[in-house]
């Protein structure tokens, strides 16, 4: 998601101003998130020797890194990881933007090519993100610090502040509101029909360009994914996104960049409504899951892109390249049972992902556990990617894959 006229999804990347020279090859780069497999191969693409900790140090993490690091004790447990690897700069991915103070923390020890734990902790306050939307003539849902005063007939989410892929939303219910008591670090949000999407913006400078736009997947039974959790995600072509639609993201976009003085990669989770209307739901002021299509589509580093708005040259650039019309999907495959983790499914697993790689070596299999681990019900076990002439190609395909990698994974 980008800002300045939305014009192609992919561009040359705004960068600020006083950028220093380009680093020499194998120039450290620190990332640390709750997942870090995309961010990290994006970045290895560009030429970092990256060094990574995550909740899951998969296999294709630990391809993609000089060195890579499973933490316990989330998230502070990514402070004690950093502090093992190398002096050098470092960026977060998801869902560390509900930590600010962490953020902040980290960011005195080493340089942070991200956004401030202030910045964050702004753009992710409904007090004060709703007001500015609705200035600038956008939509935000009707939200609530607390349930008094509001119906509970499901037409509410209860939905907690420092959320991520949609985990701990419910519908407020009477049933909800009998059994689950208020707490603290929730709010009430009404719920906003349309189709849900995610828009990509690089920023910098106060300037902003859209990347890409991609329609959600969430909650998607096929997918085994719990009700409101984030579950992939298809591409739309920039010719499919009406005027209309494109003018509200320019319009968010400069938003974004210049009044809450955001800089490189963020994402923006929005609904659309049958009026062409978008309402914003979430800010996420840093490299989201979605992104990672734009980076198939082109021969672009997302990485790259955001390093660039906080004054880091890549040691490798590529002018961006479409690779074709092709639409991307992906799907995240959760357990629905234990999963068992073993040579033999990491085998048949690979000779999928061979048989399905692109031409140019864009795997179709990603974030793979490691053998020996089991998995527990529920949680994520790997990410399909697929391809196709339109978005309804692509998603079947995807599907059909999806169903080819149960028969292994159970």
């Amino acid at each position: 998601m980008d800002r300045k006229p939305p014009t192609k999804p992919v561009g040359e990347v705004p960068r600020r101003t006083g950028a220093g020279p380009a680093p020499s090859p194998r120039t450290p780069l620190v990332i640390v998130g709750g997942s870090c497999r995309a961010a990290a191969q994006s970045a290895a693409a560009a030429g970092w020797d990256v060094h990574a900790a995550d909740l899951f140090a998969d296999l294709d993490l630990e391809q993609a890194t000089v060195s890579s690091q499973r933490v316990g004790g989330y998230p502070d447990g990514l402070v004690d990881a950093a502090a093992l690897f190398p002096p050098a700069p470092w960026c977060y991915t998801g869902a560390l933007e509900n930590h600010p103070d962490l953020i902040n923390r980290l960011a005195a020890l080493r340089p942070l090519a991200g956004n401030s734990g202030d910045a964050v902790r702004r753009v992710r306050d409904p007090a004060t993100l709703a007001p500015a939307l609705r200035a600038a003539g956008l939509l935000y849902p009707d939200t609530h610090g607390a349930p008094g005063g509001i119906t509970a007939d499901g037409s509410f989410l209860r939905k907690p502040l420092a959320s991520a892929g949609g985990r701990g939303m419910k519908r407020w219910t009477a049933a909800a509101a009998e059994n689950e008591p208020p707490g603290t670090g929730v709010v009430w949000q009404r719920w906003v029909d349309g189709t849900a999407l995610a828009a990509i913006f690089a920023l910098a400078d106060g300037a902003s360009r859209l990347l890409g736009v991609s329609r959600q997947l969430v909650g998607e039974p096929w997918c085994r994914a719990a009700a409101f959790a984030y579950c992939g995600s298809i591409q739309i072509p920039s010719a499919g996104i009406p005027d209309p639609v494109l003018e509200q993201l320019q319009c968010l976009g400069a938003l974004l960049a210049d009044e809450f003085e955001l800089a490189g990669i963020v994402g923006v989770d929005l609904v659309l409504d049958a009026a062409d209307r978008i309402t914003v739901i979430e800010v996420n002021p840093r490299p989201t899951a979605s992104a990672e299509l734009i980076e198939r589509a082109a021969e672009a580093s997302v990485l790259a892109t955001h390093l660039a708005a906080f004054g880091l040259r890549s040691p490798v650039t590529r002018p961006p390249s479409r690779r074709g019309d092709a639409t991307w999907s992906k799907a995240i495959l959760f357990a629905h049972a234990p999963v068992a983790v073993d040579d033999r499914k990491l085998e048949r697993l690979r000779l999928l992902s061979t048989d399905w790689s692109t031409p140019e070596g864009l795997p179709a299999l990603a974030d793979i556990p490691r053998s020996g681990q089991t998995l527990r019900a529920g949680a994520p076990v790997l990410t399909v990617f697929a391809r196709g002439d339109s978005g309804r190609e692509s998603l079947d395909q995807l599907q059909r894959r999806l169903a080819a990698v149960k028969t292994i994974t159970g």
